[in-house]
């Protein structure tokens, strides 16, 4: 029988995570990946045959996946729609650790997305996104064209208080980013109001 792995599966694509969160597709080496895996670069291609290529589109597939469970399930379930959203905004917290993590879609988009490996799971994740927070923006009395707005904006704010998170080396826009949220989606109907916008 063989030695059991030394590194849970879990792990070793969390840790895969962090390299392309940190440096992007293009900028991680397979000598980083096998560093931050904790395994050698002959049983790093033991357990990913197809490359570099292949852990990302893992890395990519465990993101969605609890994004889907932790992120569009709460927006789409029961209760009030701030509480959705609350649960929803929270989650978000964890799963980009309180905006000290880069967007993986963002680093794992090529220069022109739709050359990219991986641009076909990017736009399909940003859509389902954008479904869900129009979704509950609707359910708080929004109209489709005004909760379809709703939702691009939330988007929008999202991604950039991560890139500006990342830039000023503070986490203060993303967190301002999360106590915003109900008011994006589901602040009473009409246009989404604008907000005086806060210093860093």
């Amino acid at each position: 029988m063989g030695r059991p792995p030394s590194i849970d599966e879990d792990e070793v694509i969390a840790r895969l995570a962090k390299v392309f969160s940190d440096v992007g597709y293009d900028g991680a080496s397979l000598a980083q990946l096998a560093e931050a895996s904790g395994l050698k670069k002959a049983s790093l291609y033991h357990r990913f045959p197809g490359g570099k290529k292949q852990m990302a589109e893992d890395v990519l597939t465990a993101a969605l996946d609890w994004i889907a469970a932790n992120v569009l399930a709460p927006l789409a379930g029961d209760g009030p729609p701030r509480e959705r959203i609350a649960l929803a905004a929270e989650n978000l917290d964890t799963f980009y650790r309180g905006g000290h993590r880069a967007c993986l879609l963002n680093m794992l988009s090529s220069p022109r997305n739709e050359d990219g490996p991986f641009g076909k799971a990017i736009r399909e994740a940003f859509e389902a996104l954008l479904a869900a927070f129009a979704g509950v923006a609707r359910a708080a009395g929004a109209s489709e064209a005004d909760a379809r707005a709703r939702a691009e904006r939330a988007v929008v704010t999202m991604q950039g208080s991560l890139v500006l998170s990342r830039g000023i080396g503070s986490t203060g826009p993303f967190g301002r980013f999360l106590d915003e949220l109900p008011d994006i989606l589901a602040a009473e109907a009409g246009p989404a109001r604008s907000r005086k916008v806060q210093q860093p």
